[in-house]
């Protein structure tokens, strides 16, 4: 589906605010906006909103045999369900339909222009003067002055390309240039990367090209997709254990679904469960069980096909795919202004600026078991928090000081490993108690 583009000049924008992305988090942000009387204009890239999950966006990472990894009831929205009709572990496909139902029924699309490329945000002086926010439609560029930015354009679209020493003269590319099985027909494939990407395509690769290996750098915790019949996600229950405690039980559980994936080649963990996101496929190791693939240290060089590893050992190759994530991406923007230290902006509850109050970073969180509910709630919150200013509540007043005043991400202590996709990585209860609290908060004192 094709949306029509509203009209590239807009006017009387000053007192409302630029939203971009109509992805997950954009729709989510766009519904709370709606609901809390914030006027506001979206502006989208592609022609319809599904953000990443519509596998002919432009800046789509999707391929034809992508599925959610984590169960439907544990991340759709609470106010919009699934149909019952839908897979358990949904297709992109399906989920594309998901998002455009929900843009449809809370009256979305007419809040967006599509097909809109940001150019540039720019602040007209401090918080409360207000942004000039200029973009391309349709070859024609246009500008307009905002009273605030909604960035929601996603997280996961600009590769994370790792740099190799030496020459490969095969086919190299990143998973964001994947789509089809069919581009490992007739080839030695190496995925570079064991994450969730990085296994299931090298399932795709199993079955499709001539042999696949798996180069990598550290060891990963294997959950199944099923415990006991259910999605393994669901399987959490009531009670909730501390971490040591969770970490113990759940580590005996996968002992027993998943057993020692080490007897496969795959290397150990140097890290305790949770201190990085967990890879959830059941098929990575059943096929290692099966010698379907074989398990390849990190990479030293290349030279022409023949890859060379740290252990000492060698490979011939006529694809290298590396699975090796993606890096947050604000090209419209300055990064001095999204307050950015180390690999991501420091933002309190991962969403709003120190001390800006008309500047926004939705959807830069990530925790197992988040889900888009939780999403939503950071959405909410930040949309209370606008109606709250404009309204001069306490409560509102209260955040203010409270996020000026300096904050540490909530990590509920959890001692995340040191790359850049955790960066913004948070603890899921610790999180959304939180954001939740606060939306009490300013809720009691609208």
């Amino acid at each position: 589906m094709t949306q029509a583009k509203v009209p590239a000049v807009l006017t009387g924008t000053e007192n409302s605010y630029a939203l971009i992305g109509a992805g997950p988090m954009g729709l989510a942000m766009a519904k709370n906006l709606a609901e809390q009387g914030i006027a506001f204009h979206g502006f989208e890239l592609h022609s319809d909103v599904g953000g990443l999950w519509d596998i002919d966006a432009p800046l789509s990472t999707m391929y034809d045999t992508a599925h959610l990894i984590s169960s439907k009831t544990m991340t759709e929205f609470a106010d919009y369900p699934m149909d019952d009709s839908v897979a358990e572990y949904p297709s992109h496909r399906e989920l594309r339909d998901y998002f455009r139902g929900f843009a449809k029924e809370f009256g979305l699309y007419e809040h967006y222009t599509f097909g809109a490329k940001i150019l540039s945000a720019e602040p007209l002086g401090d918080s409360g003067d207000g942004w000039r926010v200029t973009w391309d439609c349709d070859g024609a560029t246009q500008s307009a002055v905002f009273a605030g930015v909604l960035i929601a354009n996603g997280t996961l679209s600009e590769p994370n390309m790792p740099d190799f020493n030496g020459a490969f003269d095969g086919e190299l590319i990143h998973s964001s240039a994947y789509r089809s099985p069919k581009q490992f027909e007739r080839k030695r494939v190496l995925i570079v990367g064991a994450g969730n990407s990085g296994c299931d395509i090298a399932v795709d690769a199993i079955h499709h090209g001539v042999s696949c290996e798996l180069s990598m750098r550290r060891g990963y915790y294997f959950v199944p997709k099923y415990v006991f019949g259910k999605p393994a996600d669901t399987m959490g229950g009531a009670i909730k254990l501390p971490m040591w405690l969770k970490r113990k039980v759940d580590g005996t559980i996968l002992k027993w679904f998943v057993g020692d994936p080490q007897k496969y080649g795959f290397p150990k963990p140097d890290y305790a469960l949770y201190e990085s996101h967990p890879v959830v496929n059941s098929l990575i190791l059943f096929h290692a069980g099966h010698g379907d693939i074989k398990i390849r240290a990190d990479i030293e060089r290349l030279d022409g096909k023949t890859v060379h590893f740290k252990d000492g050992t060698q490979g011939e190759y006529d694809m290298i795919l590396a699975a090796t994530g993606y890096k947050l991406h604000y090209p419209f923007i300055d990064d001095a202004l999204l307050n950015w230290q180390g690999s991501a902006p420091h933002l309190y509850l991962n969403a709003m600026h120190p001390t800006r109050d008309d500047l926004f970073v939705l959807g830069m969180v990530e925790a197992s078991g988040l889900g888009w509910q939780g999403r939503h709630e950071q959405a909410e919150m930040v949309a209370r928090y606008i109606a709250g200013l404009g309204k001069g509540t306490a409560a509102a007043k209260a955040l203010q000081a409270e996020k000026a005043e300096g904050f540490e991400r909530a990590t509920g202590g959890m001692n995340y490993i040191d790359l850049p996709r955790m960066a913004y990585y948070v603890d899921k209860n610790t999180y959304r108690n939180a954001v939740t609290k606060q939306i009490r908060t300013l809720k009691a004192g609208a």
